[in-house]
């Protein structure tokens, strides 16, 4: 028995949780497993933190003093074996915004930028919303596992004058942590053709075996990260994240797409977050991949035993699982109403990550061992 619980059951409804309280269409009492949103308590340290400073009772503009970075930089060292380099650092609120401010520093209206589907849906959406051309470079399953059309990637990176790739590293939802080989030649494709690489690594601290490789291992320039904590400590309603941008030229482009936007002050909550988790969160991640883990392997043989038409993509990272249906024959719209209607669960379609994921549905098995285990019954009863 470790330090945490992450048996413990907590009732979030009426919390204005977009998880549990916000419906989008789909029935009251639908069990919801969608959102990469853990239904785990916070760490006691962390809730201190915070009481702590609400009980200072002041909440003025705040910014992040040194202590932060070096927590930061910290974190970096015992992870991934990196020393980063803080002062090319930019907190902002969020991954996806951080994302949008780097594709308007980067690109032009109505350039290309490239994109390995099927994959987290808002990289098209922010895209698009900004005004460029999004270019499909389809992952390959072969024997359920993803890889990388390389041929294809560069063919198309060719053939659109694509100025800037969106790396989903590691990937969700097909749950690859990319190896340092695969890194490589794609980092080496897009120097050959000056393809910046916007690199989103907020799954990071879940990989499962072996340790997680972030592109700044191998890049000086020519590239940008957006990460943060939100995944690894369900932290998400405290809008912090940190983008890491290598180049001073886009920096400061970035700094002023923010300007453009009216962004300046983080929330305080969010920083006191953020550094307490930085500095004390080993042991509480180290549990909770243990946990996940187990719950990965709990997914496997249920699905095995009871339900083996249903295919479960082993992931190498992140707690988001990516099941393929297609045995079954159905249509995604039949396939959404069985689970929404007979199953009472409310999984992401696999169609919204890209084409190449219908007949699929992400689930996220972040909560407790009961919980699960209750979802898929739900799941099993309504196909058996």
């Amino acid at each position: 028995m470790g330090n945490y619980n992450f048996d413990l059951e907590v009732n979030r409804y009426n919390t204005n949780s977009l998880k549990y309280d916000i419906k989008r269409g789909r029935p009251d009492g639908i069990f919801p497993l969608w959102v990469a949103d853990t239904d785990f308590k916070s760490p006691d340290f962390l809730i201190k933190a915070l009481i702590d400073k609400a009980n200072h009772g002041i909440f003025g503009y705040s910014e992040p003093l040194d202590s932060y970075f070096k927590a930061l930089k910290g974190w970096y060292q015992r992870h991934y074996n990196v020393s980063i380099d803080t002062s090319k650092i930019r907190l902002t609120n969020g991954v996806v915004f951080s994302i949008c401010q780097l594709i308007r520093s980067v690109t032009n209206e109505n350039d290309a930028i490239i994109i390995n589907e099927p994959v987290y849906y808002p990289f098209k959406a922010s895209i698009l919303a900004n005004n460029r051309k999004v270019i499909i470079n389809e992952l390959v399953n072969r024997n359920n596992k993803y890889y990388i059309d390389y041929n294809d990637f560069e063919k198309k990176i060719i053939d659109n004058n694509v100025k800037a790739y969106i790396l989903c590293n590691p990937h969700n939802p097909v749950g690859r942590a990319w190896t340092e080989e695969e890194l490589l030649k794609l980092i080496e494709i897009c120097k050959k053709h000056n393809v910046f690489i916007i690199s989103d690594e907020i799954h990071g601290d879940f990989v499962y075996n072996g340790s997680f490789n972030t592109i700044l291992k191998y890049l000086d320039n020519g590239f940008a990260i957006c990460s943060a904590l939100s995944k690894t400590f369900n932290i998400p309603g405290l809008q912090i994240s940190h983008t890491y941008i290598a180049d001073k030229e886009i920096y400061n482009k970035f700094l002023h797409e923010l300007d453009v936007v009216g962004y300046s002050q983080l929330s305080i909550f969010g920083l006191v977050a953020s550094e307490v988790l930085f500095n004390q969160g080993d042991e509480y991640l180290k549990e909770l991949k243990e946990y996940l883990w187990n719950n990965i392997q709990f997914v496997k043989e249920y699905l095995e035993k009871k339900l083996p038409k249903v295919k479960l993509i082993i992931p190498e990272a992140t707690y988001l699982l990516w099941l393929d249906f297609k045995e079954y024959g159905y249509s995604d719209a039949e396939l959404r109403n069985i689970i929404t209607n007979k199953a009472n669960l409310w999984l992401d379609d696999g169609i919204i990550f890209g084409k190449s994921g219908s007949g699929f549905q992400r689930i996220n098995i972040a909560l407790p061992r009961k919980r699960l285990e209750i979802a898929l019954d739900n799941l099993y009863n309504a196909f058996k």
